[in-house]
């Protein structure tokens, strides 16, 4: 590239001058002027602007016309090959040959001038054409995060469907995968003609990030989870989860079976295993597909198969509408005379519903105006529920400590902790009972009141579950359940697939309800007795 103007001649100048300058473009950001001798009597056209020119004449006379009546000759002095260097910011001119006017000193005081403008010019319009350039990158690359077609309605659902898990998930590397592109893969390559298409496309989403936790929920399936935790289920009274031990026959094991259920009344465990439901396997059957065969229309039957310890048992149980009670309590009145007799406060926690803390408030102020002077939690078999349930009631047992640690992939993110303005019942002795049936919020609960010292806890190892999943309503009223963090107990202890550690074990015979747990006490000669000493020391 090439740019040649000439330099005007100065009619008001004792010593005007006449140059010439051809200028090439270097590496874009420098450029070179070389002086261009005139051929004799050349008339200059487009004086003032650029102007092509001839081939240089060098070591001959050269004349141009400058205005009407002036005439100038140069003389090409190769009297010296020098080169004069200007710095000038984005260009350098060298000039290579010194011109002389016959009758006047030569004088590059214009030229200089004329340069110094077009310097400026160049630098100016070579500055807008770069923001120019980084503004149409900038957009380019907005229009590049969305799709460049029209989106249809299933598209905007499938869309709010991700930004959710964009937004919430736990994972930021999403399971080692561009999130983005899958976006746009889907958004291109999977039909989503119909709403049940589109649900489809959902679900393989969620798929690739491998975790059974994070679910899709169509309209009725989210309607039914919110009615669970509000306290009433149509089913078997059934909690369910995966298999923690590697050995043992495959299938979903029993977290806990609810009190008074179908489930229960045909002999159903903790532990025990479900191999098949309506004869359909569940070897590689999700926990919330199998909980959605379990659920159904009060009154219609299904069949289990159950492997309770070395034997399998072939069930047909009938659902029903399982009220979920969320708390039962009974006192406990320990061997002694008059006034020196001991009275302990039973509470069976079995759910983290809507309405757990309320209950367990109002069973404490039951149980303190008989006057009992100590607490016995059993949360075995409670496999959890609304983590803010959890939190709420360790606050009514703890008047200062960290609860429970949340974490995401980054470490900690969050800390819920007590400072004692809902706590009731700070002072007295407390027992905590768990086993492999407790889990979630049960966990939290526990590990919280185990890290705090502010209660023992009795029984085995729990189910481990440390993970915490949020609900999330969609447009539709359909919904996802995402797991959004982990926690790890006041001790920093993350009991995924570990469990809270209990500090004493509890004799293998030891029952699960009320009454039973009172007649440990008040039989001294039973096998599953415990003394107070026992129960409340560490």
């Amino acid at each position: 590239m090439a740019m040649e103007f000439l330099s005007r001649c100065a009619s008001s100048s004792s010593s005007p001058c006449l140059a010439f300058f051809n200028v090439h473009l270097q590496h874009t950001i420098s450029c070179r002027a070389t002086v261009k001798v005139l051929p004799w009597n050349f008339p200059v056209v487009g004086f003032g602007r650029s102007t092509s020119l001839g081939t240089d004449g060098r070591g001959r006379i050269w004349g141009c016309s400058c205005g009407t009546n002036r005439g100038l000759l140069l003389r090409q002095l190769w009297r010296y090959h020098s080169s004069l260097s200007s710095a000038s910011g984005m260009s350098s001119v060298c000039y290579r040959y010194v011109l002389k006017w016959k009758k006047y000193a030569g004088n590059f005081r214009r030229v200089r001038n004329a340069m110094e403008k077009f310097r400026h010019r160049f630098s100016v319009q070579l500055a807008r054409v770069m923001v120019c350039v980084m503004l149409v990158m900038s957009v380019s690359s907005t229009f590049e995060d969305s799709p460049s077609w029209a989106l249809t309605e299933e598209n905007l659902l499938f869309l709010e469907a991700w930004r959710t898990i964009d937004r919430a998930y736990i994972d930021k590397n999403f399971n080692g995968q561009s999130w983005f592109r899958y976006r746009e893969n889907a958004l291109r390559n999977e039909p989503m003609n119909t709403r049940e298409e589109t649900y489809t496309a959902i679900k393989k989403m969620l798929a690739t990030l491998d975790d059974p936790f994070t679910r899709f929920l169509e309209p009725e399936k989210f309607k039914s989870l919110q009615s669970g935790t509000q306290g009433a289920l149509t089913g078997v009274g059934l909690s369910i989860g995966y298999r923690t031990a590697v050995d043992g026959p495959a299938g979903l094991v029993v977290v806990s079976a609810a009190p008074g259920g179908p489930a229960e009344r045909a002999g159903i465990t903790s532990g025990d295993v479900i191999l098949a439901i309506d004869d359909i396997t569940t070897e590689s059957m999700g926990i919330y597909d199998a909980a959605e065969r379990l659920q159904g229309p009060k009154g219609s039957s299904v069949q289990l198969t159950v492997q309770s310890g070395p034997s399998v048992k072939h069930l047909d149980l009938v659902r029903e509408k399982v009220a979920i009670n969320p708390v039962k309590s009974r006192i406990c009145e320990l061997p002694g005379s008059g006034d020196n007799s001991s009275k302990i406060g039973y509470i069976k926690l079995t759910s983290f519903n809507q309405k757990a803390s309320g209950a367990v408030k109002d069973a404490i102020d039951s149980l303190r105006s008989n006057r009992v002077n100590a607490f016995v939690l059993d949360l075995r078999d409670n496999s959890g529920g609304l983590f803010p349930e959890g939190v709420e009631i360790a606050k009514i047992w703890l008047d200062k400590g960290v609860i429970v640690y949340i974490c995401d992939s980054r470490g900690v993110r969050d800390i819920y902790d007590s400072d004692g303005s809902s706590t009731i019942a700070a002072s007295e002795p407390l027992a905590v009972l768990v086993n492999k049936g407790t889990a979630s919020a049960s966990e939290i609960l526990a590990g919280a009141l185990k890290d705090n010292k502010r209660a023992v806890l009795f029984g085995e190892p729990t189910y481990g579950k440390g993970k915490i999943q949020s609900v999330f309503k969609l447009s539709d009223g359909s919904g996802l359940a995402v797991t959004v963090a982990r926690y790890e107990t006041p001790a920093h202890i993350n009991i995924d697939k570990v469990g809270v550690i209990p500090d004493r074990p509890l004799p293998a015979s030891f029952p699960k309800d009320g009454d039973g747990f009172c007649s440990c006490f008040e039989d001294p000669a039973s096998a599953c007795n415990v003394n107070r000493v026992q129960l409340f020391s560490r």
